[in-house]
Protein backbone atom coordinates (compact mmCIF):
# COMPACT_ATOMS: atom_id res chain seq x y z
CA UNK A 1 0.00 0.00 0.00
CA UNK A 2 3.08 2.29 -0.27
CA UNK A 3 2.83 5.33 -2.61
CA UNK A 4 -1.18 5.49 -2.66
CA UNK A 5 -3.17 7.68 -0.84
CA UNK A 6 -5.83 7.05 1.50
CA UNK A 7 -7.69 8.42 4.50
CA UNK A 8 -9.42 7.35 7.51
CA UNK A 9 -12.64 6.19 7.70
CA UNK A 10 -14.20 7.24 11.07
CA UNK A 11 -16.12 4.19 11.48
CA UNK A 12 -13.05 1.80 10.83
CA UNK A 13 -10.02 2.51 13.06
CA UNK A 14 -7.85 1.69 9.64
CA UNK A 15 -7.18 3.46 6.16
CA UNK A 16 -8.60 2.99 3.60
CA UNK A 17 -7.15 3.28 -0.09
CA UNK A 18 -8.59 5.97 -2.77
CA UNK A 19 -7.65 4.88 -5.98
CA UNK A 20 -6.91 7.81 -8.52
CA UNK A 21 -7.52 7.53 -11.73
CA UNK A 22 -5.49 9.48 -14.12
CA UNK A 23 -6.63 12.94 -15.87
CA UNK A 24 -8.66 12.89 -19.11
CA UNK A 25 -8.61 15.53 -21.56
CA UNK A 26 -11.59 14.06 -22.88
CA UNK A 27 -14.32 13.05 -20.70
CA UNK A 28 -15.28 13.54 -16.84
CA UNK A 29 -13.47 11.13 -14.84
CA UNK A 30 -15.14 11.47 -11.65
CA UNK A 31 -17.50 8.38 -11.70
CA UNK A 32 -16.47 5.17 -13.51
CA UNK A 33 -19.11 2.89 -15.09
CA UNK A 34 -18.32 -1.12 -16.55
CA UNK A 35 -17.75 -0.72 -19.87
CA UNK A 36 -20.67 -2.20 -22.36
CA UNK A 37 -23.04 -1.16 -20.13
CA UNK A 38 -25.71 1.76 -19.87
CA UNK A 39 -25.79 3.34 -16.59
CA UNK A 40 -29.47 3.03 -16.62
CA UNK A 41 -32.19 1.35 -18.55
CA UNK A 42 -34.01 2.50 -21.47
CA UNK A 43 -37.48 2.83 -19.20
CA UNK A 44 -35.82 4.48 -15.99
CA UNK A 45 -37.37 7.84 -17.27
CA UNK A 46 -38.23 8.68 -13.63
CA UNK A 47 -35.04 8.94 -12.44
CA UNK A 48 -34.57 11.65 -13.04
CA UNK A 49 -38.25 13.34 -13.20
CA UNK A 50 -37.36 16.58 -14.61
CA UNK A 51 -35.67 15.54 -17.67
CA UNK A 52 -38.68 13.24 -17.83
CA UNK A 53 -41.05 16.21 -18.19
CA UNK A 54 -38.75 18.44 -20.63
CA UNK A 55 -38.51 16.00 -22.65
CA UNK A 56 -42.11 14.56 -23.01
CA UNK A 57 -43.35 18.43 -23.59
CA UNK A 58 -40.03 19.29 -25.92
CA UNK A 59 -37.61 17.02 -26.86
CA UNK A 60 -35.84 19.48 -29.34
CA UNK A 61 -33.73 20.55 -25.62
CA UNK A 62 -32.90 17.23 -24.25
CA UNK A 63 -31.68 16.26 -27.76
CA UNK A 64 -29.51 19.84 -28.22
CA UNK A 65 -28.27 18.86 -24.60
CA UNK A 66 -27.33 15.31 -25.90
CA UNK A 67 -25.57 16.23 -29.15
CA UNK A 68 -23.86 19.07 -27.55
CA UNK A 69 -21.68 16.55 -25.65
CA UNK A 70 -21.70 13.87 -27.69
CA UNK A 71 -20.28 15.80 -30.60
CA UNK A 72 -17.83 17.19 -28.08
CA UNK A 73 -18.99 20.94 -28.51
CA UNK A 74 -18.65 22.71 -32.16
CA UNK A 75 -16.20 25.27 -34.18
CA UNK A 76 -18.62 27.56 -32.52
CA UNK A 77 -17.54 28.93 -28.85
CA UNK A 78 -20.80 30.21 -28.23
CA UNK A 79 -22.40 27.03 -26.18
CA UNK A 80 -26.03 28.50 -26.82
CA UNK A 81 -25.58 27.95 -30.62
CA UNK A 82 -24.42 24.62 -30.79
CA UNK A 83 -27.04 23.28 -28.54
CA UNK A 84 -30.03 25.58 -30.12
CA UNK A 85 -29.10 24.51 -33.81
CA UNK A 86 -28.91 20.59 -33.36
CA UNK A 87 -32.28 21.03 -31.14
CA UNK A 88 -33.85 23.53 -33.67
CA UNK A 89 -33.37 20.98 -36.55
CA UNK A 90 -34.48 18.16 -34.49
CA UNK A 91 -37.76 20.29 -33.98
CA UNK A 92 -37.77 21.29 -37.26
CA UNK A 93 -37.64 18.00 -38.59
CA UNK A 94 -40.21 16.47 -35.89
CA UNK A 95 -42.84 18.97 -36.57
CA UNK A 96 -42.44 18.62 -40.33
CA UNK A 97 -41.75 15.41 -41.37
CA UNK A 98 -42.27 13.74 -37.68
CA UNK A 99 -39.22 12.00 -38.39
CA UNK A 100 -36.62 13.42 -36.15
CA UNK A 101 -35.45 9.89 -35.14
CA UNK A 102 -33.42 9.53 -38.48
CA UNK A 103 -31.44 12.11 -37.37
CA UNK A 104 -31.63 11.36 -33.29
CA UNK A 105 -30.75 8.24 -33.89
CA UNK A 106 -27.28 8.91 -35.22
CA UNK A 107 -26.33 10.77 -32.03
CA UNK A 108 -26.99 7.93 -29.62
CA UNK A 109 -24.86 5.84 -31.98
CA UNK A 110 -22.31 7.96 -31.97
CA UNK A 111 -22.28 7.74 -27.84
CA UNK A 112 -22.75 4.31 -27.81
CA UNK A 113 -19.12 3.98 -29.97
CA UNK A 114 -17.60 6.63 -27.46
CA UNK A 115 -18.30 4.30 -24.32
CA UNK A 116 -18.66 0.95 -25.86
CA UNK A 117 -21.80 0.27 -25.08
CA UNK A 118 -24.47 -2.31 -26.11
CA UNK A 119 -26.55 -1.74 -28.57
CA UNK A 120 -29.81 -3.05 -26.58
CA UNK A 121 -32.55 -3.31 -26.16
CA UNK A 122 -32.55 -3.32 -30.14
CA UNK A 123 -30.77 -1.32 -33.82
CA UNK A 124 -30.47 2.27 -32.37
CA UNK A 125 -32.57 3.94 -34.69
CA UNK A 126 -35.63 1.17 -33.85
CA UNK A 127 -35.04 2.59 -30.54
CA UNK A 128 -35.54 6.14 -31.73
CA UNK A 129 -38.09 5.14 -34.05
CA UNK A 130 -40.35 3.41 -31.30
CA UNK A 131 -39.76 5.05 -28.29
CA UNK A 132 -37.84 8.44 -29.06
CA UNK A 133 -38.46 10.51 -25.23
CA UNK A 134 -37.24 6.88 -23.53
CA UNK A 135 -33.89 6.90 -25.87
CA UNK A 136 -33.44 10.63 -25.43
CA UNK A 137 -33.63 10.30 -21.65
CA UNK A 138 -31.30 7.16 -21.22
CA UNK A 139 -29.16 8.77 -23.02
CA UNK A 140 -29.20 12.32 -21.01
CA UNK A 141 -29.00 10.14 -17.66
CA UNK A 142 -25.76 8.44 -18.87
CA UNK A 143 -24.10 11.44 -20.12
CA UNK A 144 -24.94 12.72 -16.68
CA UNK A 145 -24.28 9.55 -14.67
CA UNK A 146 -20.93 9.84 -16.46
CA UNK A 147 -20.03 12.76 -15.06
CA UNK A 148 -21.63 15.78 -17.34
CA UNK A 149 -23.36 18.63 -16.44
CA UNK A 150 -25.71 18.60 -19.16
CA UNK A 151 -26.91 22.11 -18.43
CA UNK A 152 -23.66 23.94 -18.76
CA UNK A 153 -22.31 22.87 -22.32
CA UNK A 154 -19.31 20.32 -23.39
CA UNK A 155 -16.79 23.86 -23.25
CA UNK A 156 -17.94 24.44 -20.07
CA UNK A 157 -17.60 21.25 -18.65
CA UNK A 158 -13.98 20.93 -20.08
CA UNK A 159 -13.18 23.99 -18.34
CA UNK A 160 -14.86 22.47 -15.19
CA UNK A 161 -12.84 19.57 -15.65
CA UNK A 162 -9.65 20.99 -16.12
CA UNK A 163 -9.78 23.14 -12.73
CA UNK A 164 -10.66 20.06 -11.03
CA UNK A 165 -7.35 17.74 -12.38
CA UNK A 166 -5.31 21.04 -11.62
CA UNK A 167 -6.64 21.03 -7.77
CA UNK A 168 -4.55 18.62 -5.62
CA UNK A 169 -6.78 16.03 -3.54
CA UNK A 170 -5.79 16.54 0.63
CA UNK A 171 -3.88 13.29 1.62
CA UNK A 172 -3.93 12.04 4.69
CA UNK A 173 -0.71 9.42 5.44
CA UNK A 174 -1.56 6.44 6.27
CA UNK A 175 -0.02 4.23 9.02
CA UNK A 176 3.98 3.57 8.91
CA UNK A 177 6.15 0.82 10.70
Amino acid sequence: MQGRPTIRNPAFSHPSPIPTPAPSDTIPTQLHHAPGHWTTGLCHCFDDPANCVITCVCPCITFGQVAEIVSRGSKCKVHIFSCFSRGLLYGVLLGFTGCACFYSFLYRSKLRGQYDLEEEPCNDCLVHFCCCPLALCQEYRDLKNRGFDMEIGWEANMDRQKRGVAMTPIVIPGMTR
